[in-house]
């Protein structure tokens, strides 16, 4: 990969390097039952996916007239990550795609994740890629602001010092594209076309300057993008 087009990749996690949000909206849909807001488990993904559950409390008290707690929170995360490991898998390629980035990039890739670092390393090692990404985990829950505001993403790319615009962003959602975008980024989005990702076509409208659909085809498409454009 010799003239590589970006100093670095910052990767999304959720959905774009670990199938996990299935199984996360599993236990919300659970717990917001409990609550009394009866969803099926899509109709929770097609209103929290790319969303970070303490960001959403005004939502959920409206619907439920429960005002979100920290001991709620905690609840929620204990039992997701219970549920995470035991039934996550990494999404198809990816490991791949970030041991090859990593050797090709001298380390330069990242997480930015809106998810908190907790669940973050927790996936990243039952999905075997841990060790890429030692000391450069960036967590939206120690950001000021969360997705769709640029900031996790701004923290990654200043935590490798590299500057923002020279970075790639692999994202699934158009919250995540548009914290790409805003960070001045160049955006490629993960589209495989399940549930869960946003659609091609929301991803392009996001800002997204190329829409994928296979994990493992990142490394070539990434290195050819430059006589791509």
């Amino acid at each position: 990969m010799a003239d590589f087009p970006f100093d670095a990749v910052l990767f999304d996690c959720d959905g774009v390097l670990v199938d996990s949000e299935p199984i996360t909206n599993r236990v919300l849909t659970e717990m917001l039952g409990e609550l009394g807001w009866r969803l099926s488990v899509e109709e929770t993904m097609r209103i929290f996916v790319g969303k970070a559950v303490k960001d959403e409390a005004a939502l959920i008290e409206a619907r439920t007239g429960f005002a979100i707690t920290t001991e709620w929170l905690m609840q929620f995360r204990a039992r997701r990550n219970e549920a995470l490991d035991q039934d996550m898998v990494a999404i198809d390629g990816a490991a791949s795609a970030v041991r090859t980035l990593y050797a090709a990039l001298d380390g330069r890739i990242a997480v930015a994740s809106g998810a908190d670092r907790l669940k973050v390393e927790l996936q990243l090692a039952k999905a075997g890629i841990l060790d890429c990404f030692e000391g450069r985990i960036f967590s939206g829950h120690e950001t000021p602001r969360s997705k769709p505001y640029p900031d996790v993403y701004l923290a990654a790319s200043a935590g490798l010092g590299v500057n923002p615009q020279r970075c790639a962003v692999v994202e699934d959602t158009v919250t995540g594209a548009t914290a790409g975008v805003a960070a001045g980024a160049t955006v490629f989005g993960y589209c495989p076309e399940e549930l869960g990702h946003s659609s091609a076509t929301a991803l392009h409208g996001a800002g997204a300057v190329h829409v994928f659909r296979d994990m493992a085809e990142l490394p070539a498409l990434l290195a050819g993008w430059r006589a791509a454009r």
